[in-house]
């Protein structure tokens, strides 16, 4: 099926970026393209990876006007926040997770897949692997919340419970199952589906609806929606199976110990994707990549 790669990005992960670029380029087949979301600010910036098959998104094309960003006065703007009247300011990892639903929402192609701007491919795929037989692979994992570290369980457990909220879903309040991973694939169709139901439920629209609210997870809202509210199974091949190695958190990784993070991907994953809240170098992520 049709399917387009989207990665919302800024400018503090513009080289993890470039360096995403390169790995898709060398190593990524079957897309029909590749679109990077940006803040209008960051737009000049990413102009420079554009290409025939590569197009930057500037966010004024999806959000509405109500929602912008502004210097983070508690940082002395070295970051931004996202203001709108519907709630609290968001940070940017709030707003990436409505630029990608708001694209999804707007896409021809049939497929969505999000790739994060830290995550690097290390073999070759088609992304005709999200689309078996042509249903759509859903990544869920029951009792996911048993794998979750302690300290991050609860975070989990607000995400679920604010997408039935959201959906309008009564009960359960929450649910174990986890949504949550890297390289995962999004029927637009349900995406589409998602936000209408969100609109008829809050009574808004949907962004307005997400603005509201800081406990944003948009894997879970679309993980819970498929599997609660739109009812279409035959559409879905569930799997467990993360195609992305991650390297969440901890010190940032040496030459050593990237090479060894590597080369330890399971025989079915594709990528790794190194947080760049851990300040691993590029430098190094690059050469453990083989791309110079």
């Amino acid at each position: 099926m049709p399917t387009a790669i989207a990665t919302a990005s800024y400018r503090g992960d513009f080289e993890r970026c470039r360096l995403l670029c390169e790995s898709m380029d060398a190593r990524v087949t079957g897309q029909t393209r590749h679109l990077i979301l940006v803040e209008s600010a960051d737009v000049p910036l990413f102009r420079q990876l554009a290409g025939p098959k590569r197009e930057i998104v500037d966010e004024r094309e999806l959000l509405p006007f109500w929602l912008r960003a502004f210097p983070d006065p508690t940082n002395f703007g070295r970051r931004r926040v996202w203001l709108s009247p519907f709630g609290l300011p968001l940070r940017g990892w709030h707003v990436q997770q409505l630029r990608r639903i708001a694209l999804a929402a707007t896409l021809d192609e049939a497929v969505m897949v999000s790739i994060d701007s830290d995550v690097v491919f290390l073999r070759d795929f088609d992304v005709s692997t999200f689309s078996p037989a042509g249903r759509t692979l859903f990544f869920r994992r029951p009792d996911a919340m048993g794998d979750v570290l302690d300290e991050h369980r609860d975070e989990h457990l607000v995400w679920s419970k604010k997408a039935g909220d959201l959906l309008g879903i009564e009960t359960p309040k929450t649910t174990d199952t986890g949504y949550v991973a890297t390289l995962i694939p999004w029927r637009t169709a349900a995406v589409r589906a998602m936000t209408k139901r969100i609109a008829d439920v809050s009574g808004r629209s949907w962004e307005a609806a997400l603005a509201a609210t800081r406990a944003l997870s948009e894997c879970t809202i679309y993980g819970r929606f498929v599997d609660e509210v739109e009812g279409r199974p035959e559409l879905y091949e569930p799997t467990d199976a993360s195609l992305c190695q991650m390297y969440w958190s901890g010190a940032p990784m040496d030459r050593d110990t990237l090479a060894r993070f590597v080369g330890s991907l399971a025989p079915g994953q594709v990528a790794a994707g190194i947080q760049s809240f851990t300040a691993t170098d590029p430098g190094f992520i690059r050469q453990a990549a083989g791309l110079g």
